[in-house]
């Protein structure tokens, strides 16, 4: 980040001391951040154009370089990158007199957090500066931070309740909640007429009949899984790549869990709850229950003791 400091006029109610100032600014999604050319996304430029407008009305000294983003981070959690980095730099740079954001929460959006942010700008002589609300340091400014703390927790907390219904009921429905497990695909369908785009989950074109296949080999009896592991990967299953990971073959863990998930038998499991899935089954419900069996009998066979008494007795 630029330190670099230039001189200019200051006006007499900030004159006491140094006005040099940070920003902050975040979105909750990557999606957000990918709104325009730009890595920013339209509403960082939003937040930044914001942020410097303010610092320049109250002659405030922030160099772009002195704005810090957050992008695709949730406010729920003080635990981001550049957020971090913005707190470090004010204990650090005790010049820092001002942190400017566009709305409070884009700063925190739970009380705890927010008090201890405020606590650590109070302990360092920074005042924090919204530029769409009117907070100061006066008792009133302080009631109506902590009341807008108190909302962005609150609009937080609610619109994860309303997310949680709204996945409830489309498991109800037989949708799929979140990334669809190995052998299937998210996508989208669109109705053009009916101005739709709605996700779905169609098989994937290779790997849906190799999972199929493990089903098959482990319900005849004669194979392991191990067995059924390396046929998998001879046919060319693979995990697919991370942001840890490259693509790499499956392992008998992976296998296992396959052979243990109901979603390949058209099930959907969430909330310790089975619906019906509209996705297209990859095993029939009566091969899945007879893996299910063999697999627990096996278990309970590998790890039953063994009696081995003297060949003499």
């Amino acid at each position: 980040m630029s330190n670099t400091r230039t001189s200019q006029q200051v006006p007499p109610d900030i004159a006491e001391a140094p006005a040099y100032g940070l920003g902050y600014a975040r979105v909750s999604t990557s999606e957000q951040a990918n709104t325009s050319f730009d890595d920013d996304g339209f509403s960082i430029q939003a937040q930044r154009e914001q942020i410097a407008r303010k610092a320049a009305d109250m002659g405030v000294q922030l160099d772009s370089e002195d704005i810090y983003i957050d992008r695709g981070k949730s406010a729920r959690t003080a635990d981001r990158p550049a957020l971090q980095a913005m707190l470090q730099r004010i204990k650090d740079d005790p010049d820092i007199k001002y942190v400017f954001v566009h709305k409070l929460d884009r700063l925190a959006r739970n009380r705890q957090d927010d008090v201890q942010i405020g606590v650590l700008l109070a302990k360092h002589g920074v005042r924090l500066v919204s530029c769409t609300e009117n907070i100061d340091d006066t008792p009133s400014g302080r009631l109506v931070r902590g009341i807008f703390a108190d909302l962005a927790e609150f609009y937080s907390a609610n619109l994860s309740e309303e997310a949680k219904k709204g996945l409830r009921k489309k498991v109800e429905v037989g949708g799929t909640p979140g990334k669809a497990p190995l052998g299937y695909v998210n996508d989208r369908l669109k109705i053009v007429e009916l101005g739709k785009n709605i996700g779905i989950v169609r098989v994937h074109e290779t790997y849906g009949s190799i999972i199929t296949e493990c089903f098959r080999l482990y319900d005849t009896g004669f194979c392991t899984l191990s067995d059924v592991t390396k046929q998998a990967n001879d046919l060319g299953l693979r995990l697919p790549a991370d942001k840890r990971l490259p693509e790499r073959p499956v392992t008998v863990q992976h296998v296992q869990r396959i052979l243990r998930n109901r979603y390949y038998a058209g099930s959907v499991v969430y909330g310790g709850v089975e619906y019906k899935g509209e996705h297209e089954p990859l095993v029939d419900e009566a091969t899945f229950e007879r893996v299910q069996a063999l697999l627990t009998a096996r278990n309970l066979n590998k790890d039953k003791s063994k009696k081995r008494p003297h060949h003499l007795k």
